[in-house]
């Protein structure tokens, strides 16, 4: 890696580690705290290493700066120093006692512990989301921004409140007790679940961060596969959930940034490592007995990376919506289960299902609508495409109805 692409590249995968553990050992109140030290550890390595050249190990580098930085803010802040002397009962009064420890199981330690604090239920999903961007996956402000299709200002409020909302709730950095682990871990997941969705379904333009986005979500959950309080068979079908998705993300949008509808895409593009990797988390969660939206999902996402178009898939895929629908009910999952009806049934069924519906200002429901009265009753078909034109916020949508609004009008 060159030299001008270590600093950025370190501070993705370093700065959230040092900001977890500095976080682990001050507690919650102080994250700006922790978010300093780690952000001041970097300004100076880019100072520093330009004027210098790079260190011998520039990880170890970064590792020992904060550790001073961090051990200098406790000398400096006495009141500070002490209140972490009295939660630190193996260390006295001196700050050049407390260890920092930077090792790789407690920086696991520490960001599996961060990630309960994050998701807990006390602040709304999306400032979960913003957070674990943040503090988890070293995102900067612009970058969630960019993936909440919103501006710096609204982020950094948002921010601000959630961590003003773990302070008053008092909440700890720790692994929650034993009887209360499977509640808090179905709040991770559900973070990390639609921290993935935020990357998959993105109306940004920005690939790279879509792209990352989705891996970072994916480290995450790998990391609870890791450790045994909370290797779950939802933890695995969570992650062979993301994996199926993730191997056909190439495969969704031309070189323009238009979409490509799962049928018109390039079986070649897709990830046939991912897809082995989603099969092999799939296995490990049908080892127990429970069954949760994930594993349902996942089996979905399954069928789809199988490109061909018989009724055996399409039938498996249609009864495994009939199953989640009756565990959970979405509008999405329910235009999904329609478009399955349609390729199992016909489009003249699926119409009749679709119409029960009702999700008339829901875009993808009148596009769904467009796509089943397409060569049944094109006329109609071009009527509800425009209404999902005027309902949606994405130009690649918009450019992929305008394209089938285009074929349809020519035919009539």
């Amino acid at each position: 890696m060159e030299d001008q692409q270590l600093i950025p590249h370190l501070f993705r995968t370093e700065c959230r580690k040092i900001t977890a553990v500095l976080c682990k050992l001050f507690g919650i109140e102080h994250i700006e705290v922790a978010e300093d030290i780690a952000s001041d550890t970097f300004l100076a390595a880019t100072e520093l290493w330009g004027i210098k050249g790079l260190p011998e190990n520039p990880v170890a580098w970064l590792y020992t700066v904060a550790k001073n930085k961090a051990k200098n803010h406790l000398k400096r802040d006495a009141i500070f120093n002490e209140k972490i002397a009295a939660q630190l009962k193996h260390c006295s009064n001196s700050s050049e006692e407390i260890e920092i420890d930077l090792s790789s199981q407690n920086i696991t330690d520490s960001q599996l512990q961060m990630m309960f604090a994050i998701c807990h239920p006390a602040i709304s999903s999306e400032a979960q989301i913003g957070l674990a961007l943040r503090i988890l996956c070293g995102f900067g402000i612009e970058e969630i921004a960019d993936a909440f299709l919103t501006n710096k200002e609204n982020i950094n409020k948002r921010l601000f409140r959630a961590k003003e909302k773990l302070r008053a709730e008092n909440i700890t950095i720790e692994f929650p007790g034993a009887d209360e682990i499977n509640s808090r871990l179905e709040s991770v997941l559900t973070t990390l679940y639609l921290l993935f969705n935020e990357g998959y379904y993105s109306l940004s333009h920005h690939a790279v961060l879509r792209k990352d986005l989705c891996a970072e979500s994916m480290r995450l959950t790998h990391m609870l596969t890791e450790n045994e309080q909370t290797n779950t068979t939802s933890v695995n079908a969570l992650l062979a959930l993301m994996s199926f998705q993730a191997s056909r993300f190439d495969a969704r949008f031309d070189l323009q940034g238009e979409m490509i509808l799962y049928d018109d895409q390039d079986e070649s593009l897709w990830n046939a490592e991912l897809i082995a990797q989603g099969e092999h988390y799939m296995n490990l969660a049908s080892t127990g007995d429970s069954l949760s939206k994930y594993h349902l999902e996942a089996g979905i996402a399954f069928w789809h990376t199988l490109k061909t178009d018989c009724i055996e898939k399409w039938e498996s895929i249609l009864q495994l919506y009939n199953h989640l629908l009756s565990l959970e009910y979405s509008p999405a999952a329910a235009l999904n289960r329609t478009y399955a009806f349609s390729k199992a049934r016909g489009k003249k069924e699926a119409i009749v299902e679709a119409e029960k519906l009702e999700l008339n200002d829901h875009y993808l429901y009148q596009a769904l609508l467009g796509e089943l009265y397409s060569g049944v009753n094109n006329e109609k078909a071009i009527r509800h495409f425009k209404k999902a034109l005027i309902l949606s916020k994405s130009g690649a949508e918009r450019a992929l109805l305008e394209r089938k609004i285009g074929k349809l009008e020519t035919r009539i």
